[in-house]
């Protein structure tokens, strides 16, 4: 199955974060984290005319954007361009 974000949308891959733990050794599921941005791979771009984004781009994209969609064990984000807040430059 493929996924072909339409408009201003594109889809994103989420790179799954190191877990964290506390002083203690108790480790935080991702739901207690208070991170405000989501690292994620784009895999596909929508239709429209200025994305400024492309397939492969490393991008934080907001915690609280998109839709969740799951393909097989992998989770993705589908957002609209307005919610990439960066590119990653590594």
């Amino acid at each position: 199955m493929k996924i072909k974000p339409l408009g201003n949308r594109v889809l994103v891959k989420k790179i799954e974060q190191e877990e964290r733990k506390t002083p203690g050794g108790i480790v935080l599921p991702e739901s207690v984290k208070d991170e405000k941005a989501i690292r994620g791979e784009v895999v596909a771009v929508g239709t429209a005319e200025k994305i400024e984004v492309k397939e492969g781009d490393k991008v934080l994209v907001s915690a609280y954007a998109g839709t969740e969609v799951r393909m097989g064990e992998e989770k993705y984000l589908l957002v609209k361009t307005t919610d990439i807040l960066a590119i990653i430059e590594e």
